[in-house]
């Protein structure tokens, strides 16, 4: 293992090393890395690691702002609809 427990392949300590690096890039590494989660790992908790684990970097790098956006998302699910909710099925 490359990483540890919440970074598994590094890619979010990787993403502060990489100098110049925009917040477009880091959203692209944020949702690899939480697509290579594993299914029982709870992704508000890994996120909140993570920062922990980086909170002496400056609170401007775009993957501390990509993080603490994930946290405010994480506390409003969105019901994403599909065929069910245009047609009403299972109601």
């Amino acid at each position: 293992m490359k990483g540890d427990l919440h970074d598994t392949k590094a890619l979010i300590r990787e993403s502060y090393l990489i100098d110049g690096i925009t917040e477009a890039e880091c959203r692209t590494i944020f949702l690899d890395w939480v697509l290579g989660l594993p299914v029982d790992q709870d992704v508000e908790t890994a996120v909140r690691a993570l920062l922990a684990r980086h909170a002496d970097t400056p609170t401007d790098h775009p993957m501390t702002r990509t993080l603490q956006h994930a946290l405010q998302e994480a506390g409003h699910p969105r019901r994403r609809g599909g065929r069910k909710a245009r047609l009403g099925v299972g109601e």
